[in-house]
């Protein structure tokens, strides 16, 4: 049977992660409380700043500033898309 988690992104039980999709206690407290597809909804939000701010994700400064983004996301007040940011149109 698969396994389930309370998804913080859905605010329903949904499919869980097959194992921690990032290392450390973040990736341990995405792994116990967001679904698959609420990792699915954070690696759209994460391609959209890293191709926003033009983000490099091997520079350390990146990643620290995509951790910082990935924990308002799942576990904040919500990380937001760039100031004037316009989604691509269908």
């Amino acid at each position: 049977m698969a396994r389930t988690v309370q998804c913080v992104v859905l605010k329903h039980e949904a499919p869980g992660l097959e194992r921690a999709p990032y290392p450390g206690d973040l990736g341990k407290r995405v792994f116990e409380h967001v679904s698959k597809e609420g990792w699915a909804r954070w690696l759209q939000h994460q391609t959209m700043l890293m191709n926003e701010y033009r983000l490099t994700p091997i520079e350390p400064k990146a990643r620290k500033f995509l951790e910082g983004e990935m924990e308002k996301f799942f576990f904040g007040a919500g990380s937001q898309a760039p100031e004037g940011f316009q989604p691509p149109k269908p």
